[in-house]
């Protein structure tokens, strides 16, 4: 089969890099405190005492106005019962609004929630006093959550969700390559939808430039553009007097996916790069993948999960809050999604500017190419007959020095190999100490500092690695990773599953479920018959 970069190159008719799923929260920063509370309660909205109870009857006007609001446009309502999934309930009412070609709500769900809310009590000793000073704090608690279900003739289906609770928060879901798609409708280009992305495009490359155009100004706009057209517990007073909202990120997803002409062949391959990249979630790997610097402090724990929904496998590393995961998307296209729950994790602020969106845009690219750069690094041919001669007898360099044999099979050189195939995309290599710690979780715990450094010797004397000038730090070569990953491969793979499969002790149950055992007893039994007839005697 053709390796990934050959797939790559020759059976990839359509790349699309774009931003996915947007989870966007909005707030109010003029909410966000006690005191600023209290002015809102009592200069802005008139209430002698401010409290609590003082938000509720602004709730309660809220819900009511929600209500009308559906009975006015003739909305349906539905209560959703807990563990209801609600986008399959809200997908049919959607697809009958986008029937329509025009922007409007085409369900309101209700389900209760977890919120948090400001609540205000009295202060200690003025239980029965007149007019008592009141103390406020924030509470969790479970509340009735409004799930608007839009159909938005710029970004298509959408939900908007909010309660009747104070500060009043706002939660947005998006999908960019829905918004792609409107924009190639709108500029009369052709294309074929792959759920939520593209399988063909007219012209790929406007396709592409689309993606990239889309940005904060586009969630902008559509947020105040339904909140100018939905219900909300906050007037166009409270609005021109500075109490307006302002987004941040809850969750933001960004996607490589690349359509194949072969889809057989690259859901086959995907397949088996999923077993070559197990080790994803190690620190190391992380570290490479995601572009962050991994220490003891860093957030855990490190895992690969491969996750198999029916025939579809998928897997998934992870760093801190945030995840790589890679699938192959509707057996046609390989998609790789870099899913942003926390933007701290990258050094990035919450609040959706341009700033933030491009950084979060930069950070998702990267560790996609990053993750296939080590995928198409891992596919590529075995070294030549000359190359495994030279690395597994005893040889000598150009200057006349000896070089040990690498011997394929050997307990040691194994482990060594083992360990070294994971520091092939390490940007600044690995040292003696980071050689150590590996070894001695594959193989020996007494493998010492003076170990490391015969094996160093001989790698570099072999052309496997080599010194990074000025430093006491080594990369891996070409050649190095061609051969750690062969020597793995037919240790792992073929001779160690191969001898146990052949082994005459193997209790015969299993060894009939094994056609190489079958197939290797028929052979003992050919040739033990073969040599008793030439042995017969004349």
């Amino acid at each position: 089969m053709a390796d990934y970069a050959t797939l790559l190159r020759d059976h990839v008719t359509l790349t699309c890099r774009s931003v996915d799923r947007i989870f966007l929260q909005a707030y109010v920063p003029r909410l966000q405190s006690v005191g600023m509370v209290c002015r809102f309660l009592r200069w802005q909205r008139g209430f002698f005492i401010p409290s609590s109870a003082a938000f509720g009857k602004i709730g309660d006007a809220y819900v009511a106005e929600v209500h009308k609001f559906a009975e006015a446009n003739g909305i349906p309502v539905r209560h959703f019962a807990k563990g209801e999934k609600k986008e399959e309930i809200a997908r049919p009412f959607i697809e009958a609004a986008a029937a329509g070609g025009t922007s409007r709500v085409a369900l309101i769900g209700i389900a209760q929630e977890k919120a948090v809310r400001w609540k205000s009590w009295k202060a200690r000793g003025q239980e029965n006093a007149a007019h008592p000073h009141m103390e406020w704090g924030r509470q969790m608690v479970f509340v009735n959550h409004f799930y608007f279900y839009l159909w938005d003739a710029e970004w298509g289906p959408a939900f908007w969700k909010t309660n009747a609770y104070a500060p009043w928060p706002v939660w947005l879901w998006l999908n960019g390559h829905e918004w792609a798609k409107r924009q190639l409708a709108k500029a009369g280009v052709g294309f074929t939808a792959l759920d939520n992305g593209f399988a063909s495009c007219e012209d790929p490359a406007l396709l592409q430039r689309v993606c990239d155009r889309l940005g904060p100004g586009a969630v902008t706009s559509f947020f105040w553009r339904w909140q100018a057209r939905l219900p909300s517990p906050l007037t166009r007073e409270d609005l021109r007097a500075g109490y307006v909202y302002d987004l941040a990120f809850r969750q933001f997803e960004i996607s490589d996916t690349r359509v194949f002409d072969r889809p057989a062949a690259g859901r086959a391959f995907f397949e088996g790069l999923i077993r070559d990249h197990l080790d994803l979630g190690r620190p190391d790997q992380v570290s490479l993948t995601f572009g962050r610097k991994v220490t003891v402090r860093t957030p855990g724990p490190f895992r690969t999960q491969v996750i198999t929904r029916g025939v579809d496998p998928q897997v998934t590393c992870y760093y801190k809050s945030s995840r790589l995961k890679q699938y192959f998307k509707q057996h046609r296209a390989l998609r790789t999604e870099l899913v942003v729950c926390d933007t701290k994790d990258f050094g990035v602020g919450r609040r959706v500017t341009y700033q933030n969106w491009n950084a979060l845009r930069v950070a998702g690219e990267n560790a996609s190419q990053r993750l296939c750069d080590a995928e198409a690094a891992s596919a590529r041919p075995a070294p030549d007959v000359a190359t495994l001669h030279q690395v597994t007898r005893p040889s000598r360099t150009d200057d006349g020095q000896h070089a040990p044999a690498l011997r394929f099979g050997d307990a040691r050189v194994m482990a060594l190999m083992t360990a070294i195939a994971g520091f092939s995309c390490l940007i600044a290599g690995f040292d003696n100490r980071t050689l150590v710690r590996r070894m001695r979780a594959l193989a020996d715990a007494g493998y010492s500092s003076r170990h490391a450094t015969y094996d160093l010797r001989r790698l570099r004397r072999k052309q496997i690695i080599i010194r990074i000038p000025g430093t006491h730090r080594y990369q891996l070569t070409g050649t190095g990773r061609a051969v750690a990953v062969l020597f793995t491969k037919a240790h792992d793979r073929i001779l160690g599953p191969g001898m146990a499969a052949l082994d005459p002790r193997l209790p015969g149950e299993i060894a009939t479920r094994s056609p190489l055992a079958l197939a290797w007893k028929d052979l003992l039994r050919e040739l033990d018959r073969f040599i008793d007839h030439g042995l017969a005697p004349a």
